[in-house]
C-alpha cells in the first residue's frame, strides 16, 4: 500500500521531469509521494538519445516544416510518418499545428524555447553535479552535417535563428571537420559544431540516481495505476487502480505522452499527442565518436553514450496504443552508416518510446486553469531531458509560491 499522510505533494510521472521535480520539492521542504504505473524512467525517459540539445529549439511548428509534410507522409522512410488507421483523430492537433505556424506566433514559441534553453545547461550540469553524476556529461559538442551547399543553406533557417538568440556554433570545412571526427564520410563537405550541445552517457542512470536521493531526503514512490481524482474547491485526492486513495495538498502532473488521459479526468483536455521516437543502442559500433552528429536532410542523430552509441531519429505518430514497427528505427541505423562507414551493428537492441508532444512545440510548465492545487509540467517533446533539470526550478518556485525565475505565460495552459 502506498502512503496516504497528509499533507503531501503528489508528482504523477517518474520519467526524467517528474524525478527531477520530486526531488527539487523534497529538497525545498515539501512531503512528496512520486506516482507511476512502472518503475522510475521505463517510459520516454529510458531511451532519448542522450543529449542536452540546447540549440534544437527551433518549433516544428512554422510555414517550412508544414509545407513539406505532404511529401513526407508519402515517403515511407520519410521523417515523419503518419499511422492511416490514426489520422483521423490527429486532424484537431494538426489544425492547431498549423495556427501555431504563422509567422507572428512563431517568433514567440521561439523566445519561449530560448528562454529555457538558455539556462538548460548550466541547471543541467549543476543538477548532475549535485547527484555526484558529473562526469556523466561530455565535454564536447554536437556536430550538424551538410553533404552539399544546397544542404547547409536548407538549414539556414535555424542556423540565422542561434544568431537571433546569441547562441554559439562554428561553421567548419571538410578539413576541420576531419580532425574532429575522422569516421565521418568524405561526403559530408560541410558542418556546424555547436558546442553547448552535450550528451549524457546513461539517461536511465540519472532518474535512477534522482529517486535515490529522493528517497534518502524522505520522498516516497508508489508504483501504481492514477484512475480519478477527487476535488472539492481544490484538489484533494488521487484515486489509484488499487482502490487506494492518496489525500493532496498539491497534483503535479509529469506523466508525458499519458498527461493528456489525466487531464481529461480533470475536465482539462489538452492537446497532447505521442510523438512515438525510435532508437537502436549499439554496444560494439567498432568506431569511436568524440561528439554527436546529427545530419538534418537524413533525419537522425548518433550520440556517444556508455558502452557504445545510440541511433536514433524521426517521428511517428501512431498514437499510444499500436504496436512498435522497429523498421523505422532501422532506417536511421541505414542512414547512419552512410555517414559513418565503417559502424557495425553489432550487440544492439532497438527501443520505442513516447515523446509527448503539443501542436506549438513548446511544452506546459503551469498550474491548472480549472482546479487549484493542480499543476501541469508536460509537453517536452524530444527535449525532455534538455529541459529537466531548468523545468524542476521553475516548478518549484511556481509551486512553493517564489517568483518564477522567468516569466511563464508562454508555457501555461491558457494558451490553447
Amino acid at each position: 500500500m502506498c502512503s496516504s499522510r497528509h499533507p503531501s505533494t503528489l508528482v504523477i510521472g517518474a520519467g526524467i521531469i517528474g524525478t527531477s521535480l520530486a526531488y527539487e520539492l523534497q529538497k525545498r521542504g515539501r512531503r512528496v509521494v512520486l506516482v507511476d504505473r512502472d518503475e522510475p524512467g521505463r517510459g520516454a525517459s529510458y531511451g532519448p538519445l542522450a543529449s542536452i540539445a540546447v540549440s534544437e529549439f527551433m518549433p516544428l511548428a512554422r510555414p517550412s516544416t508544414w509545407k513539406q509534410i505532404p511529401g513526407w507522409m508519402l515517403d515511407p522512410e520519410g521523417p515523419i510518418r503518419v499511422s492511416p488507421r490514426y489520422l483521423p483523430k490527429l486532424i484537431p492537433w494538426f489544425l492547431r499545428f498549423l495556427k501555431a505556424s504563422q509567422p507572428r506566433t512563431v517568433r514567440h514559441l521561439e523566445m519561449a524555447g530560448a528562454a529555457l534553453s538558455e539556462r538548460a545547461l548550466s541547471d543541467t550540469q549543476a543538477l548532475l553535479q549535485e547527484l555526484d553524476l558529473r562526469s556523466h556529461i561530455s565535454a564536447s559538442g554536437c556536430l550538424s552535417l551538410y553533404a552539399s551547399e544546397a544542404e547547409f543553406k536548407s538549414d539556414l533557417e535555424r542556423i540565422n535563428m542561434l544568431d537571433r538568440f546569441g547562441f554559439n556554433y562554428d561553421v567548419l570545412d571538410r578539413s576541420a571537420l576531419r580532425v574532429l571526427e575522422p569516421e565521418i564520410t568524405s561526403e559530408i563537405t560541410k558542418a556546424v559544431l555547436l558546442p553547448n550541445n552535450r550528451t549524457v552517457a546513461d539517461p536511465h542512470a540519472i532518474v535512477r540516481r534522482l529517486v535515490e536521493r529522493f528517497r534518502a531526503l524522505g520522498g516516497e514512490v508508489c508504483q501504481a495505476d492514477v484512475v480519478g481524482f477527487e476535488r472539492s474547491d481544490r484538489i484533494t485526492e488521487v484515486r489509484l487502480g488499487t482502490g487506494q486513495n492518496l489525500n493532496a495538498d498539491e497534483v503535479i502532473l509529469c506523466a508525458g505522452a499519458y498527461t493528456a488521459r489525466l487531464s481529461r479526468f480533470l475536465g482539462e483536455p489538452i492537446p497532447l499527442e505521442s510523438e512515438r521516437g525510435y532508437h537502436t543502442q549499439i554496444q560494439d559500433p567498432g568506431l569511436q565518436l568524440s561528439h554527436s552528429i546529427i545530419w538534418p536532410a537524413k533525419a537522425f542523430m548518433v550520440s556517444p553514450t556508455g558502452g557504445g552509441i545510440r541511433v536514433g531519429g524521426t517521428v511517428e505518430m501512431a498514437g499510444l496504443d499500436a504496436a512498435p514497427n522497429y523498421d523505422r528505427a532501422k532506417v536511421t541505423v541505414r542512414r547512419a552508416q552512410r555517414a559513418l562507414p565503417n559502424l557495425k551493428v553489432r550487440d544492439h537492441q532497438e527501443w520505442m518510446g513516447h515523446r509527448p508532444a503539443f501542436p506549438d512545440t513548446i511544452p506546459l510548465i503551469s498550474p491548472s486553469a480549472k482546479t487549484p492545487g493542480l499543476f501541469y509540467a508536460t509537453g517536452h517533446g524530444h527535449l525532455g531531458l534538455t529541459y529537466a533539470a531548468t523545468t524542476a526550478k521553475l516548478m518549484s518556485e511556481l509551486i512553493t509560491g517564489q517568483t518564477p525565475s522567468i516569466d511563464l505565460a508562454a508555457y501555461h495552459i491558457n494558451r490553447f
